[in-house]
């Protein structure tokens, strides 16, 4: 296994249908409780020993978790309320290197991720299938995303990265057995 990709890399299908974006909503809406159960039992070590050699600590993920899923939620937001707007990169591997992810509380992102995973999935419920063809330009891919794309893509995200956590919890047990 490539514990880089844990769960494969994202592939969106050919067709989406209804019961397929309800299905990555659902697992939008479990995220915040899967991440909790894994990472509220870790001890403050635990959450800074990186998941593999050369990789992000548990705490990174965790705080990454809530800021790439706060800036997708605000994508959607201006998808459903522009015509294919231009979105702004961000540089996650600097953003993991601020001053206060080496040391925040993990508590904190998740109690963000759980307001902001109710909230955005409130609003996925809610839309027309139709509102899933709206877009955005996201001009470091140099595409246009569709909102069925990103639904997918951070159902996807969230499972790619509880993927890591798992992993680091289980070789950071092993390195201390």
């Amino acid at each position: 296994m490539d514990i880089r990709y844990p769960i494969g890399q994202f592939v969106f299908p050919p067709s989406v249908d209804a019961h397929q974006l309800n299905a990555w909503i659902d697992e939008m809406d479990a995220l915040p409780d899967q991440l909790r159960s894994i990472v509220e039992p870790l001890s403050e070590e635990r959450l800074d020993i990186p998941y593999r050699a050369h990789g992000w600590t548990i705490r990174q993920v965790v705080h990454h978790l809530a800021d790439s899923h706060l800036h997708a939620y605000v994508r959607v937001k201006l998808a459903l309320t522009e015509n294919n707007p231009t979105v702004k990169p961000y540089l996650e591997d600097l953003w993991n290197e601020t001053p206060e992810v080496a040391d925040f509380p993990v508590g904190y992102s998740l109690v963000l991720l759980d307001a902001l995973h109710h909230r955005w999935v409130s609003l996925l419920r809610r839309l027309e299938p139709a509102d899933f063809q709206r877009t955005f330009f996201h001009p470091e891919r140099n595409e246009r995303l569709s909102l069925a794309y990103i639904t997918g893509m951070y159902a996807w995200h969230g499972r790619h990265h509880l993927g890591h956590i798992e992993w680091g919890v289980q070789g950071s047990a092993a390195r201390k057995g």
